[in-house]
C-alpha cells in the first residue's frame, strides 16, 4: 500500500511501489510505439503568458523564482507574462514546442510525452501537486482530419486495457454539438453554459439550473433544455436521435452530432463496451473545439478522470499558419495511486536483482564478479555481496532484499545455486544457467 507522502501533495514511492509505476508507464509506451507515436520532452518551464493564454487556472500555476532576486529581478511579478512557472500540463508546453519546431517536424506529428507537471490544486486522494502524465497527440498543418479523433480514443482504449486496472468507460460529448445546441435555444454565452454544466456532477442538477438562470439570464424552459442534452448518456450512436427529439436545430449542433456519431460509431465496432457517449462531458479549459473526453474506472468513479482531452484546433499558431491537434492525457500518478491503495497489482519481488552471489572470503569478491559478470551478460540481474559473512547471513540478507536465488562457488571452483523459498539447491555453470522465466525479471501479478 502506498505511504502517506511527508509533503503534502507530492508523492514518493517505496522501490516495489515505483516497479508497479514503472510497469504502468512501460506499457503505455510499448502501446503508443506500436501506433506509430514518437516520444519526446519538453522543458518543465515555459512564461506564465504562454502557459495563461488560453484558460484562466492561474491560482493553480506555480511560479518560479530564486531565494534571492537581483535588484532588476521583476520578472516573477504577479502578471507579468514573461515570468516563469511550471507546467501544469503537457498540451500547452506541446503546441510551444510545435510552433517553434514546425520546420523540423512532419505532419501530422505523432507525439507521445510522458512527463511531471505541476498544478497548486488541494492534495486529496487522486490529487496531487506534483504528478506525472502520459499524453499522445497527432497534430497537424492548416487542417487535421476527424478520423484521427477516432483514433486517439481507440488507441487510449487499447492502453488502459493493458494496465492491471478496473473496467473502465471513455465518456465522450462534442463541444461544437453542445455550444450548438445552447445557441439553438437561444442561449449565446456557451462559454459560460459549458462551465456551468462542467459542475453538473459535484453541485447537482438543480444548482445547475439556479447557476445558469442567474449567472446567464436563462429562462426556466432554456434551463431544462440544457440539462436534458447533459443527462443523455449511450453505449452506442442512439444519442443521435435522442438529441434530435428535443426539437433543437443548428448547424454547428448537427456538425458535432455527426462528428461524436463516427467516434461512437468505431468504438461499438473496435473497443466494445469501454467507450459511452456522455453529453454531459464539457472539460474546464477553453481551448478545447470540438471532441472531448474524460475517462473513469467502474466502481471508482469517486477518483475522477484518470484520462481526458479533446481536439483543439487553435491553440498553436504560427503567423497565418494553424496547427490543429487532438489528444488525450493519462494521470499516471492518479492511476499508479489507486492500483496500489487497492492492492489491483503487486511486484513479485521488491527489487530487479535475480541472484546474490556470495562470498567465501574476502579474497573470492574478484571471483564473484567474474560470475556476476557471466550471468549479467545473459540478462540476469545480479548483486554481489559486499561481506564474507557467514552463509547463513548472506542468504538473511538475499530474503530481506527480496532475491530469490543464492550462487556459491567453493575453493575448487565449483558452483551451486539455491532457491531460498524453496531450499532446493543445485549445481549450476555461471555460462549457462538461467533462473526460471517467471523470475527471471520482477513480474507484475494483478489481483
Amino acid at each position: 500500500m502506498a505511504r502517506t507522502a511527508s509533503l503534502s501533495g507530492f508523492p514518493e514511492w517505496l522501490p516495489q511501489e515505483r516497479l508497479v509505476e514503472l510497469h504502468v508507464l512501460d506499457t503505455l509506451r510499448r502501446v503508443f510505439e506500436l501506433h506509430g507515436f514518437s516520444s519526446i520532452e519538453t522543458r518543465a518551464v515555459e512564461t506564465v503568458g504562454q502557459l495563461l493564454r488560453k484558460g484562466e487556472i492561474d491560482k493553480e500555476v506555480y511560479g518560479l523564482s530564486r531565494l534571492q532576486e537581483d535588484e532588476d529581478s521583476a520578472g516573477n511579478a504577479k502578471g507579468d507574462p514573461n515570468a516563469l512557472a511550471l507546467h501544469f500540463d503537457l498540451t500547452v508546453p506541446f503546441a510551444r514546442y510545435v510552433v517553434e519546431n514546425a520546420g523540423y517536424l512532419t505532419f501530422p506529428f505523432r507525439r507521445y510525452q510522458i512527463q511531471k507537471v505541476w498544478r497548486g490544486e488541494r492534495p486529496q486522494e487522486g490529487r496531487a501537486r506534483e504528478f506525472t502524465q502520459a499524453d499522445i497527440d497527432v497534430v497537424g498543418d492548416g487542417e487535421l482530419p476527424f478520423r484521427y479523433d477516432v483514433e486517439i480514443a481507440l488507441v487510449i482504449a487499447e492502453a488502459l486495457s493493458a494496465l492491471p486496472i478496473p473496467d473502465f468507460r471513455l465518456r465522450i460529448n462534442n463541444r461544437k454539438l453542445a455550444e450548438g445546441f445552447y445557441r439553438g435555444i437561444g442561449l449565446e454565452d456557451t462559454a459560460g453554459v459549458l462551465r456551468s454544466i462542467d459542475k453538473l456532477e459535484k453541485i447537482g442538477a438543480d444548482k445547475v439550473a439556479e447557476l445558469l438562470k442567474s449567472e446567464l439570464g436563462a429562462s426556466d424552459e432554456q434551463a431544462q433544455l440544457a440539462l436534458s442534452l447533459a443527462q443523455i448518456r449511450t453505449e452506442d450512436t442512439s444519442f443521435v436521435e435522442q438529441v434530435r427529439a428535443l426539437g433543437v436545430s443548428h448547424e454547428l449542433l448537427e456538425e458535432g452530432l455527426s462528428e461524436l456519431e463516427q467516434v461512437i460509431d468505431a468504438a461499438v465496432q473496435r473497443a466494445p463496451g469501454k467507450v459511452l457517449a456522455d453529453l454531459s462531458i464539457a472539460r474546464g479549459l477553453d481551448y478545447y473545439t470540438g471532441t472531448v473526453v474524460e475517462t473513469v474506472l467502474v466502481g471508482h468513479e469517486q477518483l475522477g478522470s484518470i484520462c481526458s482531452g479533446g481536439r483543439y484546433d487553435a491553440l498553436a499558431r504560427k503567423g497565418n499558419r494553424t496547427f490543429p491537434g487532438v489528444g488525450l492525457s493519462i494521470g499516471v500518478t492518479r492511476l499508479v495511486s489507486r492500483i496500489l491503495s487497492q492492492e489491483f497489482a503487486t511486484a513479485s519481488r521488491s527489487v530487479p536483482t535475480a541472484v546474490l552471489v556470495a562470498l567465501n572470503n574476502d579474497d573470492s569478491w574478484a571471483a564473484a564478479q567474474d560470475v556476476a559478470s557471466q550471468l549479467r551478460a545473459r540478462g540476469i540481474s545480479t548483486e554481489v555481496a559486499a561481506k564474507a559473512e557467514k552463509f547463513g547471513k548472506q542468504i538473511k540478507f538475499a530474503d530481506r532484499r527480496g532475491i530469490p536465488f543464492v550462487w556459491f562457488t567453493d575453493d575448487d571452483g565449483k558452483h551451486q545455486v539455491k532457491d531460498i523459498r524453496s531450499g532446493e539447491q543445485a549445481d549450476a555453470d555461471p555460462a549457462s544457467w538461467s533462473p526460471p522465466a517467471e523470475d527471471l525479471t520482477v513480474r507484475i501479478t494483478t489481483a
